[in-house]
């Protein structure tokens, strides 16, 4: 496996939204389809992010394999020997590489991290976990283990790159070579395009991301809704009192939603749907054409879904595991060495 590595993972719990869905899943799909010829492609499933914030742990196993059914279903390959699914935690070099990084990381660097700052202020001092606190050192074991140059992350991760890059620069320089370092942000930006492509909103206050940590659920279209029930939820989709369609995503952010909704599940081009709807004053006969679009969408998609052979993916996930287990306990050997854990030359 001589290819350069691009790493790329979603995680397992709850149930995954159309926003992931056009987000998240498609654009992993298509670049792992387009880029596998040249690049060796990691999809993983990062099950020990998956409780670094309250879940239900009964759950958590079957929405693992549900993760990968959703990915096949979507169009992921199975038969691609460039491109590997596979668990976390059954391949133990991450636990243990995450370790010997946690005890070269200081308190104040993880206490700077945006995300942790953001999510133990919702949750509070007695929910927040210190796996939230250090899990972007697990993310720097997910992507050093690999030798990973290419990691494609929205603006919200872009930090815990530089920290990857930072903790694995920090190792290289105190023990020598023992990491690859990934490209900093703005060559991932470079390679995988600055643009992350539309991003739904809540459907209920659509000046927020359309979420699948929503308790309620109300302004959020998952993929097993009913599709039936996800048609109302877009019926009762917040509007405006303008009276005139209008892609205006300050003054119209509930109808300019519905719009880049239809645009996606038709896939047309944006401007295209905008050009067809401008100017009518009819919500209601809007709102029933999306409504449409989102029950046949989820039909098909479940009816895929429904088809997906368990017993193939079960397969895969098992040869990439032992596959890539190989190259991760080398790169943790290394450490290990480098360390003092283990005598070099073994």
């Amino acid at each position: 496996m001589t290819k350069p590595v691009i790493l790329t993972g979603i995680r397992a719990n709850n149930d995954l939204t159309i926003g992931n869905y056009f987000g998240a899943i498609l654009p992993m799909i298509d670049m792992a389809n387009q880029k596998s010829e040249a690049y060796q492609i990691n999809m993983f499933i990062p099950d020990l992010h998956s409780f670094t914030t309250p879940v239900d742990h009964t759950l958590l196993y079957e929405q693992i394999l549900h993760n990968a059914r959703l990915f096949v279903a979507a169009g992921l390959p199975l038969d691609n020997d460039d491109i590997h699914l596979y668990r976390q935690s059954y391949i133990p070099a991450h636990s243990e590489l995450t370790w010997i990084l946690d005890c070269f990381t200081g308190f104040g660097e993880m206490s700077r991290m945006t995300q942790f700052k953001d999510k133990s202020g919702t949750l509070g001092a007695e929910r927040t976990s210190m796996g939230l606190f250090n899990y972007p050192v697990l993310m720097a074991a997910d992507i050093l283990l690999y030798n990973a140059k290419y990691v494609p992350v929205g603006d919200d991760q872009s930090q815990h790159i530089e920290f990857t890059r930072g903790i694995g620069e920090r190792m290289n320089n105190r023990f020598g070579d023992i990491f690859t370092l990934p490209e900093s942000v703005a060559k991932q930006h470079e390679f995988f395009g600055k643009d992350q492509g539309l991003r739904i909103k809540d459907l209920v206050d659509p000046t927020k991301k359309m979420s699948k940590s929503d308790e309620l659920g109300k302004g959020v279209i998952f993929l097993g809704d009913d599709p039936a029930v996800a048609a109302k939820k877009i019926m009762s989709a917040t509007t405006d009192d303008k009276a005139e369609i209008h892609y205006d995503k300050e003054n119209q952010p509930g109808i300019t939603n519905l719009l880049e909704i239809l645009a996606l599940l038709r896939g047309k081009d944006l401007q295209q749907t905008i050009g067809e709807f401008e100017g009518q004053t009819q919500y209601g006969e809007f709102k029933k054409t999306v409504a449409g679009e989102v029950e046949q969408f989820l039909t098909n998609f479940q009816a895929q879904l429904a088809s997906v052979d368990n017993a193939a993916i079960l397969a895969k996930l098992e040869s990439s595991e032992q596959l890539l287990s190989g190259t991760a306990n080398a790169t943790l050997l290394r450490a290990q060495q480098a360390v003092g854990l283990r005598p070099e030359g073994k």
